[in-house]
C-alpha cells in the first residue's frame, strides 16, 4: 500500500479537495492511504479558520483522508517557504509517506522542480539579493531572478500561488534529501481566492440554485463568504456530504476575526520597536519595526494601521502576519528549528493501522493525548503550550467563546465509518 501525503488548510474541506484526493488515488493506487498535514486554528492568510481544527478534521476524514496531523501555528501562519518547510518536515518524519501530492495551476511537477532547483542555486540567490537591495517586493525579485536564468516562459509558474507552494514543497524535499516523490494535480475550476457569486463577482446564483446550475468547483474564499453570510443552500453544494449540519449546528457558530479587532488594537498600541523586532520576519534591518510602532500608536482601526504601514516592499500578507503574531504573542525565539512531535488530530480505521506502523518507525514522537506532551522534551512542551494559547485566543473569535483550555481537553477525532455522518 502506498501512502500519499497532502498539505492543506481545508478551510473548509470542499469538492476541490475531494477531487485532489480522488485524483491522487487514481494516479497512485485506489487502496492508497492519505495522510494530511493540516493547519490548526489559524491559517496562512493571517485569519482565524472558518471552523476549529477538530471539526475541519472530521470533514477531511469524511471526505477521504485517513490520518490528519496538525501543522502547528508557528508554521501554519508563516510565509510559503516556512509553511512548506514545516509541513514537509512532518511528512518526512512519519517515515511512512511515499508520495507528496499537491494542486497547482500548471499541473507539471517537472516544471516546478526545475524552478525549485534554480531558486536553490547560488547564482539565483545572488541575483535575488541584488534585486532585493533595490527595494522591490521579494516575490517580484524571485521571479525576475529565475527569468534571468531560465527564461520568462520557464519562470511563468511563479506568478501563481499554488505553483509557488508546490515549488516550496519540492525545495523542502530536496533540502531534506527525502525519498518522498512529488506529484501535482492540475487545479480545476475556480482560481485561488476567486469569487464566483456575490457583489464582487461577475455572476450571481439563482435564489434557489440547482446542482445543474452551479459550477463544479468554487474557491475556499467564496465558500467562506457563503458560510459567513448564511448562504447554506449555496454552500452545501460544495461541502462534503453531511458537512452542512456539522457546520450549521455548531454550538458556538462560525468564528470571525473582526470580533477580536479591539483586542488586537489594544496589543498594537502597547507594542514598542523592540517588541516588533522580536517577531518572526520583523524587517528590523529594513526599519519596519519603527513604522509598525508609529502606526500602532496612531491608528483607530486595523485598516488604518495597514494604510499607515504599507509601502511597496512590504506586502499586505506580510503585514497581516506580523499583526497576527503580535496578537498571538509569537516571537522568533518561539519557532523551533524543526517540529518536535507529530500531533494526531484524527483518523479512520485505515489511519489507525497506519498509526501503528508509524509508532515503530516515525522519527518524532506521536502525540495522541494532550496530557502526554508532559513526557516530551522541553521544546515540545513549550510549543504545545503556545498552541494552547493560540487556541484560547482563537476561541475569542466566536460569538459565544468556549471555555479556555480546549487544547488540553480535546483528543483526536475518530471516524469509524465514512458512510456514517
Amino acid at each position: 500500500m502506498q501512502v500519499i501525503g497532502i498539505v492543506a488548510e481545508y478551510n473548509p474541506f470542499h469538492t476541490g479537495h475531494a477531487y485532489q484526493i480522488q485524483e491522487s488515488r487514481r494516479l497512485v493506487g485506489a487502496d492508497s492511504a492519505v495522510v494530511v498535514v493540516m493547519s490548526g486554528n489559524w491559517v496562512q492568510q493571517a485569519d482565524c479558520a472558518i471552523a476549529d481544527k477538530w471539526l475541519r478534521t472530521r470533514l477531511a476524514l469524511m471526505g477521504g483522508a485517513d490520518l490528519v496531523l496538525e501543522l502547528p501555528t508557528v508554521w501554519a501562519t508563516a510565509s510559503a517557504e516556512g509553511f512548506a518547510r514545516g509541513a514537509v518536515e512532518l511528512l518526512e518524519a512519519t517515515k511512512a509517506v511515499d508520495i507528496l501530492s499537491f494542486g497547482s495551476e500548471c499541473g507539471s511537477a517537472e516544471s516546478l522542480s526545475q524552478i525549485a532547483a534554480c531558486l536553490s542555486s547560488s547564482a539565483c540567490q545572488e541575483k535575488i539579493k541584488t534585486l532585493t537591495d533595490t527595494g522591490l517586493p521579494f516575490a517580484q525579485c524571485r521571479q525576475r531572478a529565475v527569468e534571468a536564468i531560465l527564461g520568462r516562459e520557464a519562470a511563468s509558474p511563479l506568478s501563481s500561488p499554488n505553483n509557488n507552494l508546490g515549488i516550496e514543497y519540492i525545495r523542502a524535499l530536496d533540502t531534506l534529501h527525502s525519498s518522498i516523490r512529488p506529484i501535482t494535480i492540475l487545479r480545476q475550476g475556480a482560481q485561488h481566492n476567486s469569487l464566483t457569486f456575490g457583489r464582487y463577482a461577475e455572476t450571481s446564483p439563482p435564489s434557489a440554485p440547482s446542482a445543474a446550475s452551479m459550477p463544479r468547483f468554487v474557491s475556499a474564499t467564496q465558500l467562506r463568504i457563503d458560510l459567513k453570510e448564511g448562504h447554506w443552500e449555496q454552500a452545501e453544494h460544495y461541502l462534503v456530504s453531511g458537512g452542512r449540519p456539522l457546520l450549521e449546528e455548531s454550538t458556538t457558530g462560525l468564528p470571525v476575526l473582526g470580533r477580536v479587532e479591539r483586542a488586537i488594537l489594544a496589543k498594537l498600541r502597547t507594542m514598542r520597536v523592540e517588541d516588533w523586532a522580536r517577531l518572526p520576519d520583523s524587517g528590523q534591518a529594513e526599519g519596519l519595526p519603527q513604522r509598525l510602532e508609529r502606526a500602532g500608536r496612531t491608528c483607530a482601526n486595523l485598516q488604518e494601521f495597514f494604510n499607515l504601514v504599507k509601502v511597496k516592499r512590504f506586502t499586505h500578507a506580510r503585514l497581516r502576519r506580523l499583526v497576527l503574531w503580535a496578537y498571538l504573542g509569537i516571537k522568533l525565539q518561539d519557532i523551533p528549528d524543526s517540529p518536535p512531535y507529530l500531533r494526531v488530530l484524527g483518523m479512520t480505521p485505515r489511519g489507525r493501522t497506519l498509526l501503528r506502523t508509524m509508532k515503530e518507525h516515525a522519527a518524532l514522537p506521536l502525540l495522541t493525548k494532550p496530557a502526554h506532551v508532559t513526557q516530551l522534551s522541553g521544546v515540545a512542551q513549550r510549543l504545545f503550550e503556545l498552541e494552547a494559547r493560540c487556541t484560547d485566543l482563537y476561541d475569542l473569535c466566536f460569538e459565544i467563546p468556549p471555555s479556555p483550555g480546549r487544547e488540553w481537553r480535546t483528543g483526536p477525532v475518530v471516524l469509524e465509518d465514512r458512510t456514517i455522518q
